[in-house]
């Protein structure tokens, strides 16, 4: 069976509920920094751990929602970052 044929029947395969890949990862919220202006949100600047240099460093809009869908944001301090990635489409 060819690899699209699978694919096409795991999509319409109702049992089957496709997970996005993720990566949880210990990190540390930095400090929150303020928006420039009201119409901007604040950032959170968060140093992710471990001995790859390259991917250490993420600032990201601290204007977040939790499991149960309501309005959360980080703090300073330890935190876990789970980074999921986007569904590319050809």
């Amino acid at each position: 069976m060819a690899k699209s044929v699978k694919i096409a029947e795991l999509n319409l395969d109702t049992a089957h509920i496709p997970e996005q890949p993720s990566l949880a990862v210990p990190a540390t919220v930095n400090k929150i920094i303020a928006s420039p202006s009201p119409s901007q949100p604040e950032k959170a600047d968060i140093a992710v751990d471990g001995d790859d240099t390259r991917n250490r460093g993420l600032r990201v809009e601290n204007t977040l929602t939790d499991q149960h869908g309501d309005d959360v944001s980080l703090k300073k301090g330890r935190s876990h970052v789970t980074v999921t990635a986007k569904e590319h489409r050809k």
